[in-house]
């Protein structure tokens, strides 16, 4: 089956919008087995909308429009579609009722311009709008299936669930496509590439993807089958190829964050966690609480900002700052060791660095962060060293500092 989803409207194209819409879609598509082929984002232009139904229509089985059906000027959809496919506008009367029942319901008085919402196209299915005043339809064709609903992101939503994918769902058959992502961190792009060394041996049995961004890599496979076993047994090889090269860097392959995996190991072995921030300023913790139920294995975090800070609140012997400075290793060390005695937790967390954009020095350039880690049989720490920019910095060295404590909890015994 393939597949095009066209969005229409201006502000899609001046960048007023980002086009949410169809990344959903996708998603939703791609977690039935349907992968889209095309994405096409149009104006509002009637005759560009048109032109883009031609195309979509000599390509794909199923085309998807969503935008350009409310009840100003600017909203052509309707119009197109009724233009495309010859058809004349109807009075659909469940509609017009529809619309009068929503505002009366808000106590508000419908305007004129409103009742338009009612006027369909009278060769087009409806699909009721539950959220909103314009409805969806659909089109059928000997070979093509369209579908036009809103663009207000619930009302698109709402109708892709209830109708759109379980009517798609009917058309599969014979192939089936399974996909999986795995999570890595701490780890370039470049890296895990030449760690597989050889990708055409996991290819055979699906497609591979590095989706790089600031805080780690996802990479999505892509399995096809003729049945669902058979993409299912394409995927478990492809996975446990990869985890046989990467493994150690994966650390989730769920659609849930680092400090979610974090915190489910924390919680499953009944462990809690202290932290000290310098340059991330309160990041780790708010990540961390971020969690429903944090309170079982977050006890404090202590945002020691500065020297005198560092030593009042976390015992940072004065003699560690003035022989290697408040951004080294040893600091690190120490104020990991600190915020775990102070609490009498299981584990100690820290992290000190130059967050930028000034403050750097040709020994300790701007970027450069130290971890550090606490437990009770060792202390350790990282160096890291970022880029320029201070708020991506501090979120790099928040992730760092999530995967170690990952790392060590996960080759810790209990």
């Amino acid at each position: 089956m393939r597949v095009e989803i066209i969005s229409v409207g201006d502000e899609l194209l001046i960048g007023q919008t980002v086009n949410t819409n169809a990344s959903w879609m996708g998603q939703q598509l791609l977690n039935m087995g349907v992968v889209v082929d095309w994405v096409t984002i149009v104006g509002d232009s009637h005759e560009r909308l048109k032109l883009a139904m031609t195309t979509a229509a000599s390509r794909a089985d199923v085309v998807i429009i969503t935008g350009g059906l409310g009840p100003t000027h600017d909203d052509i959809t309707k119009a197109v579609v009724a233009d495309y496919f010859g058809a004349r506008f109807v009075v659909n009367e469940e509609v017009l009722e529809r619309v009068r029942e929503r505002f009366r319901k808000r106590g508000l008085q419908m305007a004129k311009v409103n009742e338009g919402q009612a006027l369909v196209p009278e060769n087009a299915e409806i699909i009721v709008n539950e959220l909103g005043t314009a409805p969806g339809m659909v089109f059928r064709t000997t070979e093509k299936l369209f579908y036009v609903m809103p663009g207000v992101p619930g009302e698109m939503k709402a109708m892709m669930m209830d109708a759109v994918l379980p009517q798609l769902k009917t058309r599969l058959s014979g192939s089936a496509v399974r996909v999986k992502n795995l999570m890595t961190t701490g780890v370039p792009e470049s890296a895990l590439f030449e760690r597989l060394d050889n990708l055409d041996e996991i290819q055979k049995y699906a497609k591979v993807a590095f989706l790089p961004n600031l805080l780690g890599v996802k990479i999505r496979i892509l399995a096809k089958g003729n049945d669902d076993a058979d993409a299912t047994e394409n995927l478990r090889r492809a996975e446990m190829l990869l985890r046989d090269k990467i493994g150690g860097e994966i650390f989730t392959d769920h659609d849930i964050s680092l400090e979610e995996t974090v915190a489910a190991l924390l919680v499953e072995r009944g462990e809690t966690i202290a932290v000290a921030e310098s340059c991330t300023g309160g990041m780790i913790a708010n990540r961390l609480t971020n969690i429903p139920g944090s309170s079982r294995f977050f006890d404090r975090s202590i945002v020691a900002y500065s020297n005198s800070a560092k030593m009042q609140l976390l015992q940072v012997p004065a003699g560690l700052i003035d022989a290697y400075g408040a951004v080294s290793f040893q600091v690190a060390q120490a104020m990991a060791a600190g915020a775990r005695t102070m609490a009498q937790t299981d584990y100690g967390l820290s992290v000190t660095g130059i967050a930028g954009p000034g403050g750097g020095t040709a020994a300790k350039p701007v970027g450069l962060v130290f971890i550090g880690y606490a437990d009770e049989n060792e202390t350790v720490s990282e160096k890291w060293t970022f880029a320029d920019d201070r708020i991506g910095n501090k979120q790099r060295a928040t992730q760092a500092a999530l995967n170690l404590l990952r790392k060590k909890i996960m080759t810790r015994k209990l």
